[in-house]
């Protein structure tokens, strides 16, 4: 259930370290996903197999959503003070996708965070084309996105990860799912209010965990 994850380096295969690897190099920048999304956005698709239209409606939702947040979101003194103390080069590879409700206010959180310090680098990547790796990373036996996969730049071994939801999000997740059984539309929708209420301040405090801050 736990949202952060240190990893074991025993059990990491060296072929998976190699196709992180190689996805570090050919992934998505954030500016190019932006760009991806808005792009499918106006043309009516979506990432994936599922060209449903269901999923092209949270493609332009998300769209629209990250724009937002891009131009909106702000960090306290105290916590940029905090991912300016990072010497340590460390990778983000994010899996995703373009439909992904949980994605949109967690990437620009991540973004954000590479652009206060370069040191950290960000990554995307889409989880369907890359299901060797997400079968890797899954959460509770799911391939539950966005997933983000902390790499020490220094040793290319994964140490940690984060995802799909913050701490906060996925107890309200958690305590909805055994009183209801599932998700329903509705509850998508108050999740949603909450990281409009939230802005993005749950996801940096977990993100923050990840960081070898000083």
């Amino acid at each position: 259930m736990s949202t952060i994850n240190v990893l074991n380096k025993d059990n990491m295969e060296l072929a998976v370290e190699d196709l992180i690897e190689k996805s570090l190099v050919s992934g998505y920048t954030y500016g190019a996903y932006r760009a991806l999304v808005a792009s499918l956005a106006k043309k009516g698709a979506t990432t994936g197999p599922e060209q449903t239209e269901a999923f092209v409606q949270y493609t332009r939702l998300n769209d629209s959503r990250m724009r937002r947040w891009d131009k909106t979101l702000r960090f306290s003194d105290e916590d940029i003070a905090k991912i300016k103390s990072v010497v340590q080069p460390v990778s983000w590879l994010v899996l995703t996708e373009s439909w992904c409700g949980d994605a949109s206010p967690a990437l620009p959180v991540m973004h954000k965070i590479t652009e206060i310090n370069p040191k950290v680098s960000l990554t995307i990547i889409l989880r369907d084309k890359n299901l060797a790796i997400m079968d890797r990373f899954l959460t509770n036996g799911t391939r539950s996105i966005p997933k983000l996969v902390a790499i020490d730049q220094n040793s290319g071994v994964p140490v940690a990860t984060w995802g799909p939801r913050s701490m906060k999000a996925t107890v309200m997740v958690e305590k909805y799912k055994s009183t209801h059984g599932k998700l329903t539309p509705e509850f998508k929708q108050d999740l949603q209010l909450f990281y409009n209420k939230d802005k993005g301040q749950s996801i940096l405090e977990d993100l923050l965990r990840l960081l070898p801050l000083k």
